[in-house]
């Protein structure tokens, strides 16, 4: 088998943020039997987003005569023949997830089983997920009612509990009094009126939803060091699953002082890319919960190794999906065959129908539970009046 041509397909939707498009960059590698392969590439959203495409492309002709079956090969070959990529290029390697994403699902549909079996199988059936802080209101940009009081938080936690989740995410800082983000504290220590407010929210929703349900508490590295020790402390006593992203990853040193402070177990990764960004984390022992995005931190070749070395530091797992149904789909094949999963991520995209919409299969869960695809392949892939409504390039 061999690849013959690559589509890069900038992603139709009517999706529009308050403050920016979301639309991702997917690929779509087609071979000589006629078998095609779909691949995502994780920026969907933010400045720079639109590099992805370019990036893909650049990749896409390193490919062309080559045996999508081989993809330790193929990847070897796009992380030596890119120089950025030793680097640790954030969009080098997005570019390198989705295609080495669409290679595993033509393996999967060459050898007609789903991908989670390529994977060594499945160690569970079913998938627990999440509510996610914008399904019900919460931050920016979402389409029900601006959650301000702490109460508007509680009633937000007991409306996901009734629709059987078991498990909340929330970010009780960033928003405040007014509903504006705080972007004039998020550069320096917070206020204690700032730590306050998202103290008392907190404590709100655990007080709605009792201690059987897990609120994961989201700080988006906003905080700096010391503001987020602080907050960490505070909320100690409220039982919080994993604190995370509390600092942003590029000293590492940093997140270990927030590790070493606050007896909450620590989760980030979804801006870590490939084992050697994982390690010194893995290593000091810094982050409990990695959270890599298979359509950035290098495909499904290499968030499988990543998954693979933290179980070796007792590392669960929470895969990062804030992307197209493709990423999704991904995400839920991992989890289902590593041992050391702990929860999947259901963001507010994922729901909304315009996402839905590009691809032929909408996988929800029913009662804060998914199933695992049973496809070939990843299970997923763009409809056909989605490819046609969307900028195309091929590389031949």
């Amino acid at each position: 088998m061999k690849i013959t041509s690559i589509d890069i397909i900038d992603v139709a939707n009517d999706f529009q943020s308050a403050s920016s498009k979301w639309r991702p960059v997917c690929v779509r590698i087609n071979t000589d039997e006629g078998i095609s392969g779909f691949g995502e590439v994780g920026l969907a959203y933010g400045v720079g987003a639109s590099a992805g495409f370019g990036m893909a492309k650049d990749l896409a002709r390193l490919l062309i005569g080559m045996n999508p079956m081989d993809t330790e090969a193929i990847w070897e070959k796009m992380f030596k023949k890119t120089f950025w990529a030793q680097g640790g290029g954030t969009v080098v390697f997005a570019g390198m997830s989705g295609l080495d994403i669409a290679c595993w699902d033509i393996r999967g549909k060459a050898l007609n089983v789903p991908l989670y079996v390529l994977l060594g199988g499945k160690t569970r059936s079913q998938i627990r997920t999440y509510a996610s802080q914008l399904q019900f209101g919460w931050g920016a940009g979402s389409d029900k009612s601006m959650l301000i009081e702490p109460e508007q938080y509680a009633e937000a936690a007991r409306t996901a509990v009734a629709e059987g989740y078991d498990a909340l995410k929330v970010d009780t800082v960033a928003m405040d009094h007014e509903g504006n983000w705080n972007k004039r504290y998020l550069t320096g220590p917070l206020p204690d009126k700032v730590l306050r407010l998202g103290y008392d929210r907190l404590v709100a929703m655990r007080e709605a939803v009792g201690r059987d349900v897990d609120i994961i508490v989201e700080m988006h590295a906003f905080t700096d060091t010391i503001s987020a020790i602080q907050f960490g402390r505070m909320i100690e006593p409220l039982g919080v699953f994993y604190y995370e992203e509390p600092v942003m990853p590029l000293n590492p040193k940093q997140m270990k002082k927030v590790a070493d402070a606050v007896s909450i177990p620590i989760a980030a990764g979804e801006r870590i890319y490939t084992r050697w960004g994982y390690r010194p984390f893995l290593e000091d022992g810094s982050i409990d919960v990695i959270q890599p995005d298979i359509c950035v931190a290098g495909g499904i070749s290499e968030t499988k190794k990543i998954c693979d070395m933290a179980h070796v530091y007792d590392a669960t797992v929470q895969i990062h999906v804030c992307g197209g149904p493709i990423s999704t789909a991904a995400a839920l094949h991992m989890e289902a065959a590593i041992p050391n999963f702990v929860i999947h991520e259901l963001h507010r995209y994922a729901l909304l129908e315009p996402n839905t919409r590009t691809c032929k299969y909408d996988y929800q869960p029913k009662n804060g539970i998914y199933e695992v695809p049973e496809l070939p392949g990843l299970g997923q892939e763009l409809t056909d009046e989605t490819i046609k409504a969307s900028v195309v390039e091929t590389v031949k």
